[in-house]
């Protein structure tokens, strides 16, 4: 991922989930069920840990290089 990228995240699952980043540089907002949102990735290279605000155990890094 390159800075300024836009990216799409789709929900394949049956329950609606969020893409959040730790420090509110990226938020999705809810995402339906079967349904996709798009972010643009952080202007600054670096990695950016994100959770779902509704399952917070469900965790990753973007990686923006």
């Amino acid at each position: 991922m390159h800075p300024g990228d836009t990216i799409t995240v789709v929900n394949d699952d049956t329950t609606a989930h969020t893409l959040t980043a730790s420090d509110k540089s990226f938020d999705t907002g809810t995402i339906a069920p079967g349904k996709s949102a798009t972010l643009t990735a952080p202007a600054k290279p670096g990695s950016y840990p994100y959770i779902c605000t509704i399952h917070q155990f469900m965790h990753g890094t973007l990686t923006v290089s």
